[in-house]
């Protein structure tokens, strides 16, 4: 005799569907007591949910799921890319304006990295823009302390191994020498931690600055550090194929969230290394 398998999405799912974690923190959560279905807490992630079902995560019941989006945020140098620190860090989480909706990044940046960070409302498009599979290329100007050469960098470029861990081929041009630095754009495919810092290490070069100003198709291009845009549905649809309803309302850029003090001035979209002044406060 078959069973009734029960009807509904795993809790799990809703809840990185509601932009409140990805599936694995979601069960981290529901693990340590924070999720409630129906007034009751559960304590496994083995238990599927309806559209009747009433979900709360730490006594706040949570909003229907919205239409998966997709944001633009210059990351200030600085920050962390994680929801809580344990250091007591700013994060970026902490640092968005306050008009912006729960969201998750796509990847991370480390702490001294700056650039493009792509933030989403959606635990399914967050995993599947990070997939390695996706073969997009990830592009950073990178300022490096010495006078970095070609047949310095051929190691890089046809992949190495690091501490046991393979770096894929990267894409690697000198673009000027600086004084004491040189500035080059940096092309990766996965983003292993702390990848190019480490990779420049291995060929005795210190990063001093690093910026990310691209992720596939979505391009830094002239934001402030701090500011947030969202990515247009028609952008989603022509680069993911995802359909979304087509908002009507003119899309606005999102400035600085208010906790953020930037520390560097308006990136330029190609060469940041031109134009490096304080913004003035207002």
């Amino acid at each position: 005799m078959e069973q009734n398998t029960p009807k509904g999405e795993r809790i799990a799912k809703v809840l990185a569907r509601a932009g409140i974690a990805s599936r694995r923190e979601a069960e981290r959560m529901i693990a340590a007591g924070r999720v409630a279905v129906n007034g009751a807490i559960i304590d496994s992630p083995a238990l599927n949910v309806g559209p009747r079902d009433l979900i709360a995560v730490d006594g706040k019941e949570i909003a229907a799921a919205e239409p998966a989006k997709l944001w633009r945020y210059y990351k200030p140098n600085g920050l962390v890319t994680t929801e809580r620190d344990e250091k007591g860090r700013r994060t970026v989480f902490e640092s968005l304006p306050e008009d912006m909706p729960r969201v998750m990044s796509v990847g991370r940046l480390d702490l001294n990295s700056e650039g493009l960070l792509l933030l989403t409302n959606d635990g399914g498009l967050k995993r599947k823009l990070e997939l390695p599979s996706t073969g997009w290329i990830r592009k950073y100007r990178v300022r490096v302390n010495g006078a970095p050469h070609d047949d310095q960098m051929a190691p890089l470029r046809k992949g190495i191994v690091l501490d046991g861990e393979r770096f894929q081929p990267m894409q690697i041009s000198i673009d000027r020498q600086q004084g004491a630095n040189a500035w080059l754009t940096i092309g990766i495919r996965e983003g292993k931690n702390r990848e190019i810092r480490r990779a420049m290490e291995a060929v005795n070069l210190i990063v001093n600055r690093l910026i990310r100003v691209s992720y596939g198709p979505f391009q830094l291009g002239d934001m402030k550090p701090g500011a947030v845009e969202e990515i247009r549905p028609k952008a989603l649809r022509d680069q993911l194929g995802i359909e979304i309803a087509e908002d009507k309302t003119p899309a606005k850029p999102r400035g600085p969230g208010r906790k953020i003090a930037p520390k560097s001035a308006n990136t330029r979209a190609m060469d940041p290394s031109k134009s490096m002044r304080r913004p003035k406060r207002k």
